[in-house]
């Protein structure tokens, strides 16, 4: 079990620390509107706009989630020269978040994740509908060698790499095999959050797949704890990793380590949640991070989930402040 006092002291190793976050870069984009009337033209409703709001989405929102824990990070990706490209440029230079490894490929569309939000003045807003806008996964050979050129020359003295995997193409076979020579060089962790294809990614220190995923991936039924630690044990063995961290939604977490046991941790706060959307992000961030900074498994694990309570919190893609963390400690005894 993790201790209190350890935990309080993890966030201020948070800072000094460098993270490099390499995946596919996307354009959370809320289109906001009040309930007006029903169309005469199909039986829906028509929403009288009101709002618009741009977010880091993706691997975006998870080096923002590391840049917000106080950490120095390095986002390496890809966008198109278009709007939604320049809006995610634009969200990072506002953050100070660094925009070095960032290629822009002429001709290719920034992923762009469209929520329309609908909710009247003392009403909570609801997602109706989303729509994606998604590039050709395919990169340009000329756009592959720059990642890996940025790559190689952000890595120097870099404390860990997160990889996010959206299956927009950013990850190409070079770009990782790249990341773990980065790694062995420097001695640097991999985590990877991967949506559809993790067992592209073998060798790495973590990866942080959700319940489901893990049943996919193994073919197994994961509905209890033991069928969970199971199943845990298959997939690190196949994928070559130490850890597994599975989001079980409402039950929490699962630590699952190759060369040692599981610990199952409750779900921080209440789930009664506001938004789910990004959580993910801020789990592997947030886990990444204090690995990085030297926090055993079962510390990361509990410090990963006490931000994923928080964040459920906040309406839309978000981000948890070292701040707020660190209050949350100061106020709970960490299971």
């Amino acid at each position: 079990m993790a201790d209190d006092a350890r935990l309080r002291d993890l966030g201020d190793r948070f800072l000094g620390r460098t993270i490099i976050v390499v995946g596919d870069l996307i354009c959370d984009e809320y289109l906001i509107g009040k309930p007006a009337r029903i169309s005469r033209e199909a039986p829906v409703i028509i929403l009288k706009f009101t709002d618009r709001d741009v977010r880091l989405g993706g691997a975006a929102n998870a080096a923002n989630n590391v840049h917000a824990l106080g950490a120095r990070v390095l986002p390496i990706g890809i966008v198109g020269r278009d709007r939604a490209g320049d809006e995610v440029l634009s969200l990072f230079h506002a953050n100070g978040i660094s925009t070095d490894g960032i290629v822009t490929e002429t001709g290719r569309a920034t992923p762009v994740k469209t929520r329309i939000m609908a909710g009247g003045y003392q009403a909570t807003r609801q997602q109706v509908v989303r729509l994606d806008r998604e590039p050709s996964a395919d990169i340009l050979p000329i756009t592959e060698d720059t990642l890996v050129a940025r790559l190689t020359a952000l890595a120097p003295r870099v404390d860990g790499i997160l990889v996010s995997d959206y299956g927009y193409g950013t990850l190409t076979p070079r770009v990782f095999e790249r990341i773990r020579a980065i790694a062995r060089k420097e001695g640097a962790i991999v985590t990877v959050d991967s949506r559809y294809d993790l067992p592209r990614f073998p060798g790495v220190t973590a990866a942080t797949p959700n319940e489901a995923e893990l049943g996919e991936l193994t073919g197994e039924t994961v509905d209890d704890e033991r069928a969970v630690e199971k199943a845990g044990h298959q997939l690190l063995e196949r994928i070559d990793a130490r850890l597994l961290l599975v989001t079980r939604g409402s039950q929490g977490m699962a630590l699952v380590e190759r060369e040692g046991g599981s610990a199952f941790i409750p779900i921080y706060g209440t789930d009664e949640i506001a938004d789910v959307t990004g959580a993910g992000d801020t789990v592997i961030g947030t886990f990444t991070l204090a690995l990085a900074a030297g926090a055993a498994p079962i510390d990361a694990a509990t410090v990963a989930n006490m931000a994923a309570g928080i964040v459920v919190m906040k309406r839309g893609t978000a981000t948890v402040t070292r701040e707020e963390l660190s209050q949350a400690l100061g106020a709970s005894d960490a299971p």
